[in-house]
């Protein structure tokens, strides 16, 4: 049994055209499906379907970044694997096209879980990570025009997946530009464990949102907490989005357990998201149209 959900963000406006994002989150599913069926790792998956997601420009991550308030670049991006429960981030990575390469890098060639900043950046060179020549020509700036856009308090935006593989695995990857207009050396949710991503037996997640909420709930990690006490994935999700309603912020999250089950709630006016079932199912939704 295998499943996948993947989001590009919770920053979605009704009124706005996404046909172009839609098609682009099928063809991730669409790829990631073959993968799974021969029986790749859950944390490969999960870092391909990112990959593809940063690289398209469409989101608020990756190519889809913006300047912050100093008018530089910085990424943040997570991942976690479920099995062993290792995780990897980069936080204010500047420089590099696919942070959660360099996330996934952290991970597996350090003892460490999260670089930041100036240290994270040489580490990328160190490791001989992709650079990026000319950022002003690679950058798209995606996100005009919705929530996650100036003048909004906060304004946000993210990518995620999160897999199931065929061992029974789970594993969750989390990729961000972070808000617009941010503060120089500004970090969410998205490059903390727990936060923004988390992986373990019961359930994995990737949030997207005002991140400086996410963190103050431990929102990632505490869906798996729930599911892990009885909850239903379903009532768990929900119960942290009502949490972080409660407080005044916004967004969305996407999860899944180890049946298989997904869940996508969010109390923004939309997020963006594509999943796999169990049954081969593929589905594509944003703002609750199909």
């Amino acid at each position: 049994m295998t499943a996948l959900i993947l989001h590009g963000g919770a920053g979605a406006r009704r009124e706005r055209n996404y046909d172009a994002e839609v098609a682009h989150m099928r063809q991730v599913v669409e790829a990631m499906k073959p993968r799974l069926d021969a029986g790749e790792s859950a944390l490969d998956v999960a870092t391909a379907a990112v990959v593809m997601l940063e690289d398209s420009g469409l989101y608020v991550a990756g190519k889809g970044a913006s300047p912050n308030l100093a008018g530089a670049y910085e990424l943040d991006a997570s991942l976690m694997d479920g099995s062993t429960k290792r995780a990897g981030s980069v936080a204010a990575l500047q420089g590099f096209r696919n942070p959660v390469v360099a996330a996934r890098a952290v991970m597996e060639r350090t003892p460490h879980v999260m670089l930041v900043g100036e240290g994270a950046a040489l580490f990328a060179q160190d490791q001989g990570l992709e650079p990026i020549a000319d950022e002003a020509a690679w950058y798209t700036g995606a996100g005009q025009g919705e929530d996650n856009h100036p003048p909004g308090t906060l304004s946000h935006g993210t990518v995620g997946c999160c897999v199931l593989d065929a061992a029974g695995r789970l594993a969750a990857a989390t990729s961000t530009a972070g808000v617009f207009g941010k503060m120089p050396g500004r970090a969410g949710d998205t490059p903390i464990p727990a936060a923004g991503t988390w992986a373990d037996g019961h359930a994995a997640t990737s949030c997207t949102g005002q991140g400086e909420y996410f963190i103050r709930v431990a929102a990632a990690a505490q869906v798996a907490w729930r599911v892990a006490a009885g909850q239903t994935l379903a009532a768990a999700t929900q119960a942290v989005i009502d949490e972080i309603g409660r407080m005044g912020g916004d967004g969305g999250l996407i999860a899944l357990d180890a049946a298989g089950n997904i869940a996508a709630p969010f109390n923004s006016q939309g997020m963006k998201h594509a999943w796999l079932t169990p049954d081969g199912e593929i589905g594509v939704e944003v703002s609750g149209r199909r």
